[in-house]
């Protein structure tokens, strides 16, 4: 017999016979050979749950057996199995090539016919631990790159998720930092783009898009940190050429926004260039009317002007919600789309929750 590794004699090894003289002999031999975890039962209905409690590496099976046979216990046992393969090696007095077949098609690993040889049956055994232990350790393998596998993908996911919401934080921020040239807290940004994506949303654009819009849309008017606070933030009517340098604002925003090509820097990039172009084209900076303007663009219009309104700004007091209404009905078909405009209507109780709960004065 070739000599066993300290790790093979340490396997759990199961005796089930119901004959105690045949467990007897099965476990003198197992002790000789230097076995240190030997086991045994003579009533094969305790079998599946011994396996239960002690996961055996080997299980020393007869076949014939009153109450519960040996075909019926590994068909127990393969009820509690799971990622594992039945290890039961046969030894029985039954030498027919039925019950030989029978017993390696429910999963034995081997089968002995009695009388038996010792050294036979311990190289046997020998040969059963050792593709256990290779079973086991590609297992274990398995398991620990599974657990690689899932803590890595959590890390890219934690990773990924923080990246995302960073990259959220530093557009919010950046349009608060346009807006807070003109605006005393910068929630105007908050408010419009939480009011573009109910909008949005009425208007049927998927959760995914309205989800983008919410997020892209407080770049929409970044290019004001370019535009000089004496025109900025002028009080009354700006002449021609303040007009037109006020209107660069768009040019610069949409050079901000255009250093990336990342999903939600284009839909920004979208909204920045034509959110301030009209239903009737007489917008600017491309003139572009109806259809024709991104329905991004067309939503933020809405949402931005009747925010800005109903906002105080050192240069105007506010609006109220009803004359703000009345100015956008007026204008619908002119400045906005007409259907969004009876949508906003809609939607606006939602419109106003938004617009109490990030008021200027509740703060951010």
């Amino acid at each position: 017999m070739r000599k066993m590794t300290e790790a093979t004699l340490a396997s759990k090894i199961l005796i089930v016979d119901d004959k105690p003289v045949n467990v007897d002999l099965l476990e003198t031999m197992l002790m000789i050979a230097g076995f240190k975890n030997i086991r045994s039962t003579t009533e094969p209905r305790d079998v599946q749950q011994m396996y239960s409690n002690d996961q055996f590496d080997l299980i020393l099976l007869d076949i014939r057996m009153p109450h519960m046979d040996g075909f019926e216990v590994m068909m127990e046992l393969a009820k509690v199995i799971e990622g594992d393969y039945l290890p039961v090696l046969v030894l029985t007095a039954q030498q027919d090539m039925e019950t030989r077949m029978r017993a390696l098609e429910l999963g034995a690993i081997d089968y002995v016919t009695k009388p038996f040889d010792s050294n036979e049956v311990l190289n046997r055994i020998h040969n059963i631990l050792l593709i256990r232990k290779l079973f086991n350790e590609r297992k274990d393998y398995a398991q620990l790159l599974e657990k690689k596998v899932e803590e890595r993908t959590r890390e890219l996911l934690r990773r990924t998720i923080e990246l995302e919401q960073t990259r959220h934080a530093i557009i919010r921020c950046l349009g608060r930092a346009g807006e807070y040239r003109d605006n005393e807290t910068g929630n105007h940004v908050i408010r419009m783009s939480k009011s573009s994506k109910v909008l949005a949303m009425a208007a049927g654009l998927d959760e995914q898009r309205a989800e983008l819009i919410v997020n892209a849309s407080p770049m929409h008017d970044i290019g004001k940190i370019g535009i000089p606070d004496a025109i900025l933030l002028k009080p009354g009517k700006l002449d021609a050429d303040e007009w037109e340098i006020m209107q660069r604002h768009v040019a610069i925003g949409g050079e901000i926004l255009s250093q990336d090509d990342s999903e939600l820097m284009k839909m920004a990039y979208t909204i920045a260039m034509s959110h301030h172009e009209k239903w009737d084209g007489s917008g600017y900076p491309r003139g572009i009317k109806g259809e024709a303007i991104p329905i991004e663009g067309r939503i933020s219009a809405i949402c931005d002007v009747f925010d800005a309104l109903t906002s105080e700004r050192p240069y105007k007091k506010a609006w109220s919600v009803e004359d703000a209404l009345a100015l956008i009905a007026e204008n619908s078909g002119s400045h906005f789309d007409p259907k969004l405009v009876v949508l906003f209507k809609k939607v606006l109780p939602d419109i106003l929750k938004i617009r109490e709960h990030y008021s200027d004065t509740n703060g951010a």
